[in-house]
């Protein structure tokens, strides 16, 4: 069954219509939408940018929400400053509660801590085997080995990208029980919220390092130099 449209959801009329083929979905889930998970979706958006070319999305749609969220608000002063340093573009973000709309059509969860993963997984959904935090799907990621995913096909409206990155899901939803962390803590990515601007950079950089793994084994193609 479709799930219904709402806050945050693309629908008739949209300018951000969906490609012909169904987008995988990704869902970016911190505390107040403000801090931790409007930084990562929108530099996961701009890493799918620099290697996709900007134009082009692959099928992959980034979004984020927060489980306390801020509806409406801008994210954090400082947040913004975090995006400019890494050349991607903070405008336009507006916070957003996470809804159990938005756990229903994501194809993939990444939270910032356990505690996250935690309430999204308890809202149901059969969302237990695309949930991870950030850090935990990274650490499984770079386990899988490149050649056993699908390869992207340039000839497909998605480049192939949405079957590689549904088999890349279930390939490490298979290792969690395998491949654990060495501390819980290794899963964190911890709230700058109301810290000074040297905590959000260093933060931003542990998300940047996180996504870059990630972003490489969903699209095939590493960094450019």
């Amino acid at each position: 069954m479709m799930a219904p449209l709402g806050r945050g959801i693309a629908g008739p009329g949209d300018d951000t219509l969906l490609p012909p083929a169904s987008p995988f979905r990704i869902l970016h889930v911190s505390t107040g939408n403000v801090c931790r998970s409007p930084i990562t979706e929108r530099l996961h958006r701009h890493a799918l940018a620099l290697r996709l070319g900007a134009d082009r999305s692959g099928g992959l749609l980034v979004e984020s929400a927060g489980t306390w969220g801020h509806e409406g608000a801008p994210m954090e002063a400082h947040a913004a400053t975090v995006l400019a340093d890494y050349g991607a573009d903070p405008a336009g973000f507006i916070g957003r509660e996470l809804l159990d709309e938005h756990v229903i059509r994501a194809d993939l969860v990444l939270t910032a801590t356990r505690d996250h993963r935690a309430q999204v997984i308890s809202m149901g959904h059969s969302a237990g085997l695309r949930t991870f935090t950030l850090k935990e799907f990274n650490r499984l990621v770079r386990a899988i080995d490149p050649a056993t995913l699908p390869e992207p096909d340039p000839d497909l409206p998605d480049g192939g990208l949405v079957e590689r990155a549904r088999a890349l899901v279930g390939a490490a939803a298979a290792l969690r029980g395998w491949l654990l962390a060495p501390n819980p803590e290794s899963d964190e990515v911890y709230d700058p919220y109301g810290a000074p601007i040297t905590f959000f950079r260093s933060i931003g950089d542990e998300i940047n390092q996180a996504l870059d793994p990630v972003v490489t084994a969903l699209t095939g193609l590493p960094a450019r130099a």
